[in-house]
Formats: structure tokens, sequence, C-alpha cells
């Protein structure tokens, strides 16, 4: 059975929040104008949503659904 490792969690929830957050300084910036609010606003909302998604990531990983455990074949 396939079982993912803490360390690859951090990994990937590390990389989502950079892009997440990107895209949210540009969107926070159209609406604002104000780079300094855009940064601040999405650095703040990407921490919650990092740790948020860390957890998500972790109660999947105690779950099967959707997993199937198949033969290696030589």
């Amino acid at each position: 059975m396939f079982h993912e490792r803490h360390t690859r969690s951090i990994y990937k929830s590390v990389t989502w929040t950079i892009t997440a957050m990107i895209i949210t300084t540009v969107v926070l910036y159209l609406f604002t104008k104000n780079l300094t609010t855009a940064l601040v606003d999405a650095v703040t909302i990407q921490i919650v949503k990092l740790v948020f998604f860390y957890i998500h990531e972790r109660v999947w990983n105690k779950s099967n659904f959707g997993q199937e455990l198949r033969k290696v074949s030589n």
C-alpha cells in the first residue's frame, strides 16, 4: 500500500502556497491598487490555507478511498 510521508505533504503544501500566494497577490492588487495591502493580505490568507491544506492532505492519507492495490508484473 502507498503511504505518503509527512515531508512530501509539507513540500506539496509549500509549493502550492507559493503559487496561490502569487495568484492572490495579483488579484488583490487589481482590486486595491495597493501592493503592500495586497501582499500582506495574500501572505495572511496563504498561511491559514497552508495549515488547512496540510491537515486536509493528512486526513486523505489515512483513507484508501479511490486507491487500489495492483500486483507488479515482471
